[in-house]
């Protein structure tokens, strides 16, 4: 069902798993580094966070020329909400988000805000427009001269979430002419450095899409701020925690566990994955049987970073961060697809709660389009899914189809 992926240069090498019976310590499962010496860049390249330069004028050039799907995409982020130049920025001093934002003080408005942004700074570069440029830099000034800090259970996805969608549109803004002025560039440096940074570099141990989309924002600010110890930091969290949240054969029969997660025995692990107790396929995630829609937040994240990493000049798509995603994209999607029936041993007494969003994007487009990967399932769902991929899911992810179809830049 998919093809082979050789594992080449990237300098982490996971350790060898050991399994011993369930209840008994699990010795050699966690992953560990041989080599954490600097993964960030000599010289950040801006823009420089999901999407760059030569990208967004491949983005531009199809949708001056009509080409599809990007100008159908296009006039889709054009006609939402969340891009109209009447709407206001909705700043709030402290965040707090409680479980499933319950209370939602300032969580929705933070979200839709960045996302807002990002929205206006993709047209800004695209139309050349100036007034989707002074919209995008309006938000960003109004959260930077306003927020303090996120509050409750859920701070930390919040600000994950939140940071992601900052920095994308900030990157763009700053760093094409866009009139975003110096003092306000500064106090929104400030914003990421004091607010956002502090939270999210510190990933979270309890859940894997939560630690991987808090690392999409701390590798973000850190390109942002050019901050190289950041950036390793939050690197070197990423490279522990894909091998524990997409699993491959090749790790034996216990998944791995990320540094310092405390799951030191296989019944912690097994626990931890949802109850799955036994692996038999390569892709399956830490939350595949909780449910399609956190699994594909995570894989999203994944993906997210490893085009970030592939503009400041690491391509992680061509080592074992890549090959989990092809294989995570590909399990899930044929389930996703119908074409294939959940096997007796996956979520045993469960059935598979499906959703995984529009997501696959940008994964499918560096392992299909760049390496020229057979991902038959993938690209049906990717395919199938053009339409909501041209939009957003109100958290972090937003207008993939404009961005990364076959964007061979």
């Amino acid at each position: 069902m998919f093809s082979k992926i050789f594992i080449p240069f990237v300098a982490v090498i996971f350790s060898r798993l050991i399994v011993i019976a369930a209840g008994n310590p699990v010795s050699g499962s966690t992953v560990t580094y041989t080599n954490v010496s600097s993964r960030a860049p000599a010289t950040f390249k801006h823009p420089g966070v999901l999407i760059d330069r030569e990208q967004l004028d491949f983005i531009k050039g199809k949708v001056q020329s009509g080409a599809q799907p990007w100008t159908d995409a296009y006039n889709a982020m054009l006609s939402d909400p969340l891009a109209s130049l009447s709407r206001t920025p909705s700043p709030t001093t402290t965040v707090q988000c409680g479980p499933t934002s319950t209370p939602n003080i300032g969580c929705t408005d933070e979200r839709e805000d960045a996302l807002a942004a990002y929205a206006m700074s993709l047209a800004w570069y695209i139309s050349g427009s100036a007034k989707y440029a002074q919209k995008a830099i309006s938000y960003m000034n109004a959260w930077a001269s306003t927020i303090k800090g996120h509050e409750l259970s859920n701070a930390p996805l919040q600000t994950g979430w939140a940071g992601a969608g900052w920095t994308r549109a900030a990157e763009i803004i700053r760093w094409t002419n866009a009139g975003w002025a110096s003092a306000d560039v500064t106090a929104f440096e400030n914003m990421l450095r004091n607010v956002y940074l502090p939270t999210v570099i510190k990933g979270s141990q309890n859940n894997g899409n939560w630690e991987l989309v808090m690392l999409e924002a701390a590798l973000g600010i850190s390109v942002f701020l050019e901050d190289k110890n950041s950036y390793d930091t939050a690197m070197n969290k990423f490279l522990g925690r894909v091998p524990a949240y997409v699993y491959l054969l090749k790790d034996g029969d216990t998944p791995k566990t990320a540094p310092g997660s405390g799951l030191d025995t296989r019944a912690k692990i097994v626990n931890y994955w949802q109850g799955q107790s036994t692996f038999q396929a390569n892709g399956i995630a830490q939350e595949t049987c909780r449910d399609f829609v956190h699994t594909g937040y995570g894989l999203s994240s994944i993906s997210h970073i490893a085009e970030t990493s592939r503009i400041q000049g690491t391509d992680l798509y061509s080592g074992d961060v890549g090959e989990r995603l092809q294989y995570g994209l590909g399990f899930h999607a044929q389930f996703e697809m119908g074409a294939a029936a959940k096997p007796s041993w996956l979520c045993v007494n469960k059935n598979l709660k499906l959703g995984l969003g529009p997501i696959t994007e940008v994964g499918f487009n560096a392992l299909h389009t760049r390496l020229g990967i057979a991902m038959t399932n993938t690209q049906a769902l990717t395919e199938k899914q053009r339409l909501s991929l041209a939009g957003t899911n109100h958290l972090f992810v937003g207008w993939e189809t404009l961005t990364h179809a076959g964007n061979m830049a």
